[in-house]
């Protein structure tokens, strides 16, 4: 059977896993939800944005970004969940490609980060969040984010052949929470130390979430505090959008054949 049309069955059988339990789907989606009404309405009245503009405007297109690396849980625990039943061992045993399993849950990942991106876009609405810009930027916006989570997508799925258990979820976590809020996404890294502030601009979640503020129209948050802080937005304001295909291309390039790689060494 042709790869991409298993994938593309095995797709419509995560999806519809999705639909027959959706309160795994459900609770993603509050917890992204909550997380911008934590740091939005609760938190926002405290927070101020360099180089002036609305926090909730600089917020909501960094908790898009931020929410696409966190969906990379719910793909590592399905994967491994998968492994664990004897179904990845199953679908080895029949006549598709290696890489089908994995294209299954990417496509239907991306099927559920866009949902999740129409949600979040709604909420920041509700909350005060606007946009200017038209409609090609923002395609071009949302294109990237989930170009972002298409990336972030497969080093779940490594983690999840690699590890083959529970601990594929508590290495997820482990990765994903310091380095999500190691970035842009919730505040400017003019703000922070020198050295942190050069770490978080260099962070693919900071790239992708200035790259959105621009095309957005959102504030930045760029401008700098303070003159010494200069070289933490200097790749941001520079070169964010280029940087937001740079860095999911780069993780596409390692994870995908790490992947691959991994799931022919499930028998082993």
């Amino acid at each position: 059977m042709n790869t991409l049309r298993a994938g593309w069955i095995i797709t419509g059988r995560d999806l519809g896993h999705w639909l027959r339990q959706p309160w795994t789907p459900i609770l993603g989606l509050l917890f992204s939800v909550m997380l911008l009404l934590i740091f939005g309405p609760l938190f926002g009245g405290a927070m101020n944005v360099p180089g002036g503009g609305d926090y909730i405007s600089y917020l909501v297109p960094g908790m898009l970004a931020l929410t696409m690396m966190f969906g990379v849980e719910a793909t590592t625990t399905a994967m491994s969940a998968d492994i664990k039943k004897g179904v990845t061992d199953r679908f080895r045993s029949m006549p598709i490609g290696s890489g089908s399993v994995s294209l299954g849950r990417a496509g239907a990942d991306i099927a559920s980060s866009v949902v999740e991106l129409a949600l979040l876009l709604g909420v920041g609405f509700l909350i005060g969040w606007r946009t200017d810009a038209g409609a090609g930027p923002i395609l071009l916006a949302v294109l990237l984010l989930l170009l972002l989570r298409f990336s972030l997508i497969w080093v779940g799925i490594f983690l999840a052949l690699t590890f083959r258990g529970e601990g594929a979820t508590t290495a997820v976590q482990v990765l994903v929470w310091p380095i999500g809020f190691l970035s842009s996404a919730i505040v400017s890294p003019t703000t922070m130390p020198d050295w942190l502030g050069v770490i978080a601009a260099w962070n693919p979640i900071s790239a992708t979430a200035t790259a959105s503020r621009e095309l957005f129209g959102n504030p930045t948050g760029l401008n700098p505090a303070r003159g010494a802080v200069d070289i933490a937005a200097g790749p941001l304001a520079d070169y964010a959008q280029l940087l937001a295909i740079g860095w999911p291309v780069a993780i596409t390039l390692v994870f995908l054949p790490l992947s691959a790689l991994a799931y022919r060494r499930l028998g082993r």
